[in-house]
């Protein structure tokens, strides 16, 4: 195990990584809802008048209550996973207290589990559990660091200010583009948008970046067609 002051600054296992980690990943999910979401509401309002002011109302009140609905999950979501891992930390703590011997066997346990000779897992143990007991156990048995619990706050405000300039995407595309060139520009606008975010996504969880990008950008454009038909249809029934 090694602490923040034993890694180089540019290993990914340094203090403060899942913390990073969780407030980009929250950005980039908020503004691809941003973006989704608001350029669907303003797409299907456009579609159904060519007036600006009915675009421009829906689409801020898509975009004030898509802002706070996203701050609003992650703060509830992360703040679940983070009183779920002080709840294991302090469950490893008293453990320690109760049971310290049986916690070292049950860490020597661990590491010949990992492929390390008795000898060796034994003599490792005993270093960790001599220098830092509870880190080595919550590292080895949950791999949690409790330098490093995620914060709820982080998350919300990341969401949503993620999701505030997805959504300025669209509202601008198609309030200052003329009709009905606006509409079109918008989804080439959002789809391009989509792409970098589905990018960073893939990027993030490690995942195939190819075909992140085309689950992403399919979604989204089938989004916009069904709301754009609907603009559409209500339009021409109102008419």
């Amino acid at each position: 195990m090694t602490t923040s002051a034993d890694s180089p600054p540019d290993e990914p296992h340094q203090t403060g990584i899942a913390q990073r980690l969780n407030w980009l990943r929250a950005g980039v999910l908020g503004a691809n809802d941003g973006i989704v979401s608001t350029a669907a509401v303003v797409v299907g309002v456009a579609g159904a008048s060519a007036d600006l002011m009915p675009v421009l109302l829906a689409g801020s009140a898509a975009l004030v209550g898509g802002a706070i609905s996203m701050a609003l999950g992650e703060y509830v979501s992360v703040s679940s996973q983070r009183d779920s891992e002080k709840a294991l930390i302090e469950k490893e703590r008293r453990e320690l207290v109760e049971d310290p011997e049986g916690e070292l066997a049950e860490l020597i346990g661990l590491y010949r589990a990992q492929g390390l000779s008795e000898e060796t897992a034994t003599k490792v143990a005993e270093e960790f559990t001599q220098r830092d007991a509870l880190t080595a156990h919550l590292s080895a048995e949950l791999n949690i660091d409790q330098e490093d619990v995620v914060s709820p706050w982080h998350a919300a405000f990341a969401s949503a200010i993620a999701f505030t300039v997805g959504a300025l995407l669209p509202m601008a595309t198609i309030l200052l583009l003329p009709h009905p060139a606006r509409i079109w520009f918008t989804f080439v606008a959002v789809l391009l948008a989509l792409t970098i975010t589905g990018y960073v996504a893939a990027w993030i969880g490690g995942a195939d970046r190819g075909r992140a990008i085309l689950r992403i950008t399919i979604g989204g454009a089938l989004a916009l067609a069904a709301t754009f038909f609907v603009g559409t249809l209500f339009g021409t029934t109102v008419g």
